[in-house]
């Protein structure tokens, strides 16, 4: 099994990464709350990853915190009906913090939100998880260690917004990005999402 990648970042988008190893490229699959943490192409990198063989292909799903590796595993080996590409969206779509409190809390309106996951399958979500990340859940720890700074979450929290009002994870990215850099630091989480629903348009 490969545990995680450590080596030069050649290339990154929202849901794919390239990364070199003693001379030997990876394309990584990844999710959009990890492309947010990757550094710029051509700096090191280190990346926790999932080995996925099928019949036709070995698939690597990469993750930038264990908290999000560990779901994605509880996601695919737990939840039935789930399987790596879906447990992807729903990484792209929710942070794993916001995904515990929706577990915790029986919020099926929240998970059905992200793309794939109907209201059936967030039941499922619910039902098959809720005692293992719910409140003193196997990610409780992982979850605080690995919680995002305000910036980080303001991002994360304008990208999911605009995923909700139709824009695909990748366009979100970049309008939120490119917005955040003409407003500056130190816009609020709301005039980010109305500029960039502006700019979007």
């Amino acid at each position: 099994m490969i545990t995680y990648l450590h080596g030069k970042l050649i290339d990154a988008l929202p849901t794919q990464a390239t990364i070199e190893v003693g001379g030997v490229g990876y394309d990584v699959l990844i999710p959009l709350s990890s492309y947010d943490k990757l550094p710029s192409p051509g700096q090191p990198v280190k990346i926790l990853t999932h080995l996925v063989v099928r019949e036709d292909a070995h698939v690597l799903y990469g993750f930038m915190t264990a908290a999000e590796r560990e779901l994605f595993r509880l996601l695919i080996n737990t939840v039935s009906g789930i399987g790596p590409k879906i447990a992807l969206n729903i990484l792209s779509g929710i942070t794993v913090t916001a995904l515990r409190g929706a577990v915790a809390g029986g919020d099926v309106r929240m998970l059905s939100q992200v793309s794939g996951v109907g209201k059936k399958t967030a039941e499922r979500i619910i039902i098959e998880l809720k005692d293992k990340i719910g409140p003193g859940g196997v990610l409780e720890s992982q979850s605080a260690r690995h919680a995002l700074s305000a910036d980080e979450q303001k991002i994360n929290d304008a990208v999911l917004a605009l995923i909700a009002l139709g824009f695909k994870a990748a366009e979100a990215h970049e309008t939120v990005r490119g917005t955040l850099a003409v407003l500056g630091a130190g816009a609020s989480l709301e005039e980010l999402v109305r500029a960039s629903l502006k700019k979007g348009t």
